[in-house]
């Protein structure tokens, strides 16, 4: 069983730690070379080993799976690579037994083209669902009514023959985006969600959500300034001022909280991404009526982590303005030791950085394989699933290698399937499989589960404020305090030893990681002292 914290009058979810699972790639039960229901249920002895709080599942729902599960055509059923509801059920109450709780993606921005709801919208332009897309009629010239561009790239508008009409889609052509200003379209997916709360699920992470609702108006985006980055898309170059994050979003989230209050203590998390990201984070969590959390690309997609820019992010989430949550990786982003530190480091670095992670204010999210230590995996062109990386190649680095299976064993198949993976399994990574590092004391797998113990059995990390954040060369240091527990959190982020001036008087060392000590931080390593 997971142990919870005694955490008097605060919900379960306030500074959880979260574990992602992509169940195409965790575990294979029938040999499809793809993972499924029944192998996370087998498999969740191992997670909640970890001392986590919580399950995020991501997409599993019938899909032509363009997208790998973000075109959705029946937000109720079970893909059936995936398995049945049955298998959903019988997930559910184990993870219950486990005392994990168990929270799902829900898509609100778009649906797959084959969903009968597009298939109705599209009929005509006098059916009743002929408003429950984003349709608009082409500017004299037979061009699309706007200038917006779909993050995977070219026009967010594609041409449809029988409504002589364009539809909207801020990713693929085959994810038309909702009408979520339409208020039977809220209606319809907050049936989803009752339908899931009924089955016994205990949050929702709700995707790319300030995607969800457009200008109705249909201005044009205006140019984004060159700050010099690269651009590799055309939506790049654009300030998405109105083909996204419409302040109508409020609206619907007050309702989805409501709806969620009827069932409890439900949690619900907001990914939300580009140009107001920050403004929109709060806004989607500020008071009792919204959100409880959300999460951003800070960290995700960051080329590179300094003292400077944690200390930055950090400073973005002031108290009083909603409560974070923090990814150092999921399916979405390259792994986190392939982007920030060398090769030869990335066994030292891991560790500190799960370190970090378990130290911070807010949730934390550890996707499948972090405990291990994976490392971005090479998958050559001709392998590729990813759309986006397909379509941008080789500009785009791609998200299938973040995606690989799990691997349980150092083995070819690493204990995944008996078939043939839908991804390769590399070398570099079936060597750092779960059972290799069992039964090492000092592996990152048995790191992890010492760091959420110390978070989970401390109320100053796991529900305290963050304070004195500093920063000296390659050092970070802050203090976490909640009534009067105050525990000093150091870390070197970087690779060579750093003189600490200084004791540790009046503190006790509560955790020590890559030897590092109170007068001198080694090469990525991390400190947690308490004072006495």
């Amino acid at each position: 069983m997971t142990e919870q914290p005694e955490l008097p009058g605060q919900p379960w979810w306030r500074g959880a730690a979260i574990y992602q699972i992509y169940p195409r790639s965790f575990q294979d039960t029938n040999g499809d070379g793809v993972g499924d229901l029944a192998g996370i249920t087998r498999r969740l002895d191992h997670v909640a080993s970890l001392g986590v709080d919580a399950i995020w599942i991501s997409p599993f729902f019938t899909s032509p799976m363009r997208d790998f599960g973000y075109d959705v055509s029946d937000y109720c059923g079970i893909d059936p690579i995936f398995g049945t509801l049955a298998d959903f059920d019988a997930l559910v109450a184990r993870a219950h037994e486990l005392g994990l709780k168990v929270i799902l993606d829900q898509i609100y921005a778009h649906t797959s083209d084959l969903h009968p709801w597009f298939a109705e919208s599209r009929s005509s332009r006098s059916n009743p669902k002929q408003d429950w897309y984003v349709w608009a009629d082409p500017k004299a010239d037979g061009t699309p009514p706007t200038n917006w561009q779909s993050v995977f790239g070219g026009p967010a508008w594609t041409w449809d023959g029988r409504r002589r009409q364009y539809y909207m889609h801020t990713f693929l052509k085959e994810q038309p985006q909702l009408n979520l200003h339409n208020r039977a379209v809220q209606d319809a997916v907050l049936g989803v969600a009752r339908f899931w709360l009924q089955r016994g699920v205990d949050g929702f992470r709700l995707d790319a959500l300030n995607h969800a609702m457009h200008d109705p108006l249909l201005r044009d985006n205006p140019p984004a300034p060159d700050t010099g980055k690269v651009r590799t898309r055309p939506f790049d170059f654009q300030i998405k001022r109105y083909s996204q994050s419409h302040p109508d979003m409020v609206g619907f989230i007050e309702r989805l909280r409501a709806l969620c209050d009827e069932f409890g203590a439900i949690h619900t998390v907001a990914e939300v991404g580009g140009d107001d990201a920050e403004a929109e984070r709060k806004a989607y969590t500020e008071g009792e009526g919204r959100l409880d959390s959300s999460y951003g690309f800070d960290f995700l997609y960051a080329p590179e982590l300094t003292p400077e820019f944690v200390v930055d992010v950090i400073a973005r989430w002031e108290e009083g303005h909603g409560w974070p949550s923090w990814a150092f990786e999921n399916h979405d982003a390259p792994r986190a030791v392939s982007r920030w530190c060398a090769r030869t480091d990335m066994a030292r670095f891991a560790r500190m950085k799960m370190a970090l992670l378990a130290a911070l204010r807010g949730n934390i999210i550890v996707y499948q394989g972090e405990e291990l230590g994976l490392e971005q995996d090479d998958i050559p062109f001709e392998l590729l699933k990813d759309p986006e990386a397909i379509a941008n190649w080789p500009l785009t680095l791609s998200r299938d290698g973040a995606r690989t299976p799990m691997p349980w064993r150092n083995q070819p198949l690493g204990e995944f399937t008996t078939g043939d993976p839908w991804l390769p399994l590399s070398p570099a990574n079936l060597a750092r499989a779960v059972a290799e590092q069992e039964d090492d004391a000092a592996s990152l797998l048995n790191l992890t589960r010492s760091l959420l113990s110390l978070r989970n059995s401390h109320p100053a990390l796991r529900l305290g404020a963050l304070e004195n954040c500093r920063t000296e060369g390659a050092l970070l240091s802050f203090m976490r305090i909640a009534g009067g527990e105050r525990i000093a959190c150091r870390f070197n982020l970087g690779p060579d030893p750093v003189e600490t001036p200084g004791n540790a008087e009046g503190r006790t060392v509560l955790m020590q990681v890559n030897e590092a000590e109170p007068a001198r931080m080694q090469g990525y390593s991390a400190l947690f002292l308490l004072a006495d």
